[in-house]
C-alpha cells in the first residue's frame, strides 16, 4: 500500500502537499485493518514522503532528491544516477556530427542577422520557407504566411489553446494521448474529452469519435494520426476523412500533432505511401511539427502550419508570453532541412532494428503481454496481463529503470493495464531493461494488485 501511494505521488497523480485520508478513513474505504493503514503511513514517513501534523492530518511531500525527468513525465528520484535506464522519455540523442556541422554553417550566416534587432515574431523567413516547402512536398500547398515558428510542438499546442479555447471549453483527445497535451489542456482550464482508440485495429474508433464530436461539440480536437504517441499507430486516409467530416459538422477545429511523421518504420518505408495529411483534407486544420524527434530534443524549434489569419492570431497570443524564438537555433534548423531526408533515413534504420530487438525480448521474456508492432514513432504500447503498471514502474525505479505507466497517457488514473516502452535506447540497453522488467513483474503479486489497484487510492 505504501508503494501504491508513493507511486501515485511520484507519477504526478497525487499532488505534493495533499492531505491524505485519516488512517481510520483509509482503512474503512479499502476494507483493511487500521493497523495496516498506520503501517503504510509509517513507511511513507520513513521514506520522507509523508509528514504528520498534529491536529491537522497527514500530508504528502516530495523527497529532496525528486526531480522531473521531462515534459509530461512522472516524478522520479535519482533519475540521473549512473547506470539508470531511462525509458520514461521517448527521445533520442542527436546523430553524430549533424548538429556540429549545421552549427559550423550557421557561423557563416549569423552575421547578416546580427546587424538587425533579432526579433522575428513569426520566425525567420528562411526557416518558414523551408517548413512551407516541407508541406508542399507532402502534397499540401503552403505559403510562408501560413507558417509560425515555435519553440517545439508542445509550445504550438499551448498557443492554440491560449488563442482558440476558453476556460471550460471541451477539447477532444485520443485515449491514450500525449501527457504534455493533457497537462496543457488542464492548465488552460479546458476539459478533455477522451475517446478510446481501437486497439484491435490499431487506429481510431471513428464511430465513437464522431459521436463524441457531435454530442460534446468540443472547441478543439488534439489528434496524432501519424505514428501516434504512445501506440505508434498510423491512421488511414479513410478514417481521417470521416473524422474531418464529423469535426466540420460539430464546428470543432482539429489540431494535428505531426511530431513523429518522419519516423516511418514500416518495411520498405521509402516506397510505402503515406495517408493524406489532415491539412490536405480540411483547410481549417492546424498542424504542429518539430525537429525534436527526428533530429534532437535539444534543438527547441517547431512550427505551426495553418491559414494565414489563424497564424496571425497565434502570433499575437505568443507575444503576450515571449517576443520571438532564438535566431541562431532557427538558422541551425533551416540548415538541417537541407538534408532532412538523409538524417531521417539513418534514424529509421537504427530505430527499426531497436524496435525489433524490443519486441523480440518482450515476446521471449513476457509472453503473456500483448503488443501491436508500432508502424512508426519511438515507442511500443504494451498490454500487461494484470492491471499493475504503476506498481511495476515504482519498483523498477528502485532498480534503476524509469518507465511510464499507461496512466500517464490518460485522465483519472485509467489504463493501469498498459505501459509505454520506448525503443530509443541502444539494443543492449533494451535487452537489459526488458530483463529487469520481467524480473520485477515476477516479483509482483499481480493477483492481489488486480483486485486492489493503486489508482483506487485516489478515490480514497
Amino acid at each position: 500500500m505504501a508503494d501504491g501511494i508513493a507511486a501515485l505521488l511520484l507519477d504526478g497523480r497525487l499532488a505534493p502537499g495533499i492531505r491524505l485520508p485519516s488512517e481510520r478513513e483509509l482503512a474503512t474505504v479499502l476494507s483493511i485493518s487500521r493497523a495496516t493503514a498506520t503501517s503504510a503511513y509509517d513507511e511513507l514517513a520513513a521514506g520522507s514522503l509523508l509528514v504528520r501534523r498534529r491536529g491537522a492530518g497527514s500530508f504528502l511531500r516530495l523527497p529532496s532528491a525528486a526531480q522531473v525527468t521531462g515534459p509530461g513525465s512522472r516524478m522520479a528520484r535519482n533519475s540521473r544516477e549512473a547506470g539508470t535506464l531511462d525509458l520514461s522519455i521517448a527521445s533520442l540523442p542527436a546523430l553524430p556530427g549533424i548538429i556540429e556541422a549545421a552549427t559550423a554553417q550557421v557561423a557563416e550566416l549569423v552575421g547578416a542577422y546580427a546587424r538587425a534587432d533579432g526579433y522575428h515574431p513569426y520566425g525567420i523567413t528562411q526557416l518558414r520557407e523551408a517548413v512551407a516547402e516541407h508541406y508542399r512536398k507532402r502534397g499540401v500547398p503552403t505559403t510562408v504566411e501560413q507558417v509560425l515558428i515555435t519553440n517545439g510542438a508542445q509550445h504550438g499546442f499551448d498557443l492554440a489553446l491560449r488563442a482558440l479555447a476558453m476556460a471550460g471549453d471541451r477539447v477532444l483527445t485520443e485515449l491514450p494521448s500525449y501527457p504534455g497535451a493533457l497537462e496543457a489542456i488542464k492548465a488552460h482550464s479546458a476539459r478533455a474529452v477522451a475517446v478510446p482508440m481501437d486497439f484491435h485495429t490499431g487506429g481510431w474508433d471513428t464511430v465513437a469519435m464522431g459521436s463524441a464530436l457531435l454530442q460534446s461539440s468540443p472547441r478543439l480536437a488534439y489528434l496524432m494520426p501519424d505514428f501516434h504517441n504512445p501506440t505508434g499507430a498510423l491512421i488511414g486516409t479513410e478514417q481521417r476523412e470521416r473524422v474531418a467530416r464529423s469535426a466540420r459538422r460539430s464546428g470543432t477545429r482539429i489540431v494535428v500533432d505531426e511530431s513523429f511523421v518522419e519516423i516511418d518504420l514500416r518495411q520498405e518505408a521509402d516506397t510505402c505511401s503515406m495517408p493524406v495529411p489532415m491539412a490536405g483534407l480540411d483547410s481549417s486544420v492546424i498542424s504542429l511539427g518539430s525537429l525534436s524527434k527526428p533530429i534532437w530534443g535539444g534543438l527547441r524549434v517547431g512550427w505551426i502550419r495553418a491559414d494565414s489569419e489563424t497564424v496571425q492570431r497565434l502570433a499575437v497570443a505568443r507575444a503576450r508570453g515571449d517576443m520571438a524564438g532564438a535566431v541562431i537555433e532557427q538558422l541551425i534548423a533551416s540548415t538541417l532541412f537541407q538534408d532532412l531526408a538523409g538524417a531521417v533515413a539513418v534514424r529509421r534504420k537504427e530505430l527499426a532494428a531497436q524496435r525489433d530487438v524490443l519486441l523480440a525480448e518482450l515476446a521471449r521474456q513476457l509472453s503473456g503481454w500483448q503488443v501491436t508492432p508500432p508502424a512508426g514513432g519511438l515507442s511500443a504500447w504494451v498490454e500487461l496481463d494484470a492491471p499493475a503498471a504503476t506498481a511495476l514502474t515504482h519498483r523498477l525505479e528502485q532498480k534503476g529503470v524509469l518507465l511510464s505507466p499507461g496512466s500517464r497517457f490518460a485522465l483519472d488514473g485509467m489504463l493501469e493495464r498498459f505501459l509505454r516502452i520506448p525503443f530509443a535506447l541502444q539494443a543492449d540497453q533494451l535487452v537489459r531493461a526488458v530483463g529487469l522488467i520481467a524480473e520485477t513483474w515476477r516479483e509482483l503479486d499481480t493477483a492481489q494488485l488486480a483486485g486492489r489497484r493503486p489508482s483506487s487510492l485516489v478515490t480514497a
